[in-house]
């Protein structure tokens, strides 16, 4: 598709658990993968963060290069979803874990 450009994504075989628990521990983070959690591929501007843009980039990148997220830029959007079937097939029940905490 035209104006489609997938994030390079990381490979989960080579993440260890300490990595996505620390990309988690951030309360911003956290909220990222919370509200991700309840839908589908979503433009990053349409996650609710109370940081400012560049901060909130740097949280998007933190999870992206822990394997938490993927994103894909389509023209001026960049969308993100979580991982969640591959992060649960990594380390099962981690993120139900982390988010029946959170």
């Amino acid at each position: 598709m035209e104006g489609v450009q997938e994030i390079d994504q990381v490979d989960l075989a080579g993440v260890d658990m300490v990595s996505v628990l620390q990309a988690l521990s951030d309360p911003v983070r956290l909220e990222i993968v919370r509200q991700l959690s309840c839908s589908g591929p979503v433009p990053c501007g349409h996650v609710v963060l109370e940081v400012t843009k560049s901060t909130a980039s740097h949280h998007f990148k933190t999870l992206r290069l822990a394997g938490v997220i993927a994103q894909q830029d389509e023209g001026t959007r960049r969308n993100t979803w979580l991982r969640r079937e591959e992060l649960d097939a990594r380390f099962p029940g981690l993120l139900d874990a982390v988010l029946r905490e959170a």
